[in-house]
Formats: structure tokens, sequence, C-alpha cells
């Protein structure tokens, strides 16, 4: 999911995805530590994402975001 598409979402959908994205981060954590991990990027992918949506709520609390 990209920024603009973010955007679009209400605050409460961004905390609910923030929410997903965490566990799916944890989740991969303990997946690589346990060798059974496929894709080593998918840990990557997950920590922008989560970056992607704390900013774009930052954003929205000071009224940043158009």
């Amino acid at each position: 999911m990209n920024a603009n598409e973010m955007r679009a979402k209400t605050a409460e959908d961004l905390k609910t995805l923030l929410l997903e994205k965490r566990k799916e981060q944890f989740n991969l954590r303990m997946q690589r530590g346990t060798g059974q991990q496929t894709r080593a990027s998918q840990v990557r992918e997950a920590r922008r994402d989560i970056a992607r949506i704390k900013t774009i709520l930052g954003q929205k609390a000071t009224g940043g975001a158009q």
C-alpha cells in the first residue's frame, strides 16, 4: 500500500493498520529467529510500512495532510 492510499484512510483505520503491521513485524522477527523466514525483505517492508503509517498519522494530527 502506498502513501496516497494511506492518506485516503481515516485515523482510526490507520491505527488499526498500524497494529496489524506491528503484529506482522513481530511474527517476522520470530520466524527469522527460528530460521523459518522465506523472504528477508519482508522485515524491511513491514518496518517501512510502519514508519509510513506513523508519518501520515502525525501529519493528520497536525493538519499537514492534504
